[in-house]
């Protein structure tokens, strides 16, 4: 008897949870629905702000409010860590669900594919990028492999500088080519160690009898805006 009094009052007293299709956090004045990527305050106030997406909004009916969240993890988090060829501004969307109040939200932010992340204008503060998914027990990435470029067969970094040869039409960082990035700015025509002929040998070193003249050509790899990597690498554009 006592037992089912119990049970009956706990029910009652368990406020119903509803789904809500968004909430406005008044602590930053912006409003989430489930799809956003949002910043969400970390337990350590020295680390950046953690990156997720919403799956679901929830209120208990109390006044509490809850967000089901995909975490994105920063290349550093990941078993493997960090490695040359993450951009600054990379995640890797994880397997690693969970819930959190909306309070802990600090703002919004976008999470671009790898693509449209290169065709940016210019990049903010809360401009993110992903190409991989990532499952958090295992430390493997989806795809497993992506193409690679240069001499040292790396994956492309948006952040890094690249020069296209002529013949190849392979992708060298200028510090894998013996060539710093202010020579490489400076290229009208670049053809690899394996691509050059005696008269390509003579278009590769052209770069040194025209360190000093106007005319400036820059090779970007595929994809990436040019107008964007002018902003931002100006004035050699």
């Amino acid at each position: 008897m006592c037992v089912c009094i119990v049970q009956q009052f706990m029910a009652k007293a368990r406020a119903p949870r509803r789904t809500l299709d968004s909430y406005t956090i008044k602590s930053i004045n912006k409003t989430i629905r489930a799809g956003d990527c949002v910043l969400m305050r970390p337990s350590d106030s020295s680390k950046p702000s953690y990156v997720a997406k919403v799956e679901k909004i929830e209120s208990d009916g109390r006044g509490s409010v809850k967000v089901h969240v995909r975490w994105y993890y920063r290349p550093e988090e990941s078993i493997g860590g960090r490695r040359q060829f993450h951009g600054s501004k990379e995640v890797f969307l994880s397997d690693h669900y969970d819930v959190q109040s909306a309070d802990t939200i600090e703002g919004k932010c976008t999470v671009h594919t790898f693509k449209s992340y290169t065709k940016l204008d210019a990049v903010g503060n809360d401009d993110f990028f992903c190409r991989f998914e990532y499952n958090s027990s295992t430390g493997a990435f989806n795809p497993d492999r992506v193409a690679v470029y240069c001499k040292c067969e790396m994956p492309y970094n948006p952040d890094d500088l690249m020069v296209q040869c002529e013949g190849c039409t392979d992708w060298f960082h200028p510090a894998c080519i013996d060539m710093t990035p202010e020579e490489a700015k400076r290229l009208e025509h670049f053809f690899c160690q394996n691509c050059s002929s005696e008269d390509q040998k003579k278009l590769l070193n052209s770069h040194n009898a025209s360190r000093h003249s106007d005319a400036k050509r820059v090779y970007l790899p595929e994809g990436v805006d040019a107008e964007r990597w002018c902003s931002i690498h100006s004035p050699y554009c």
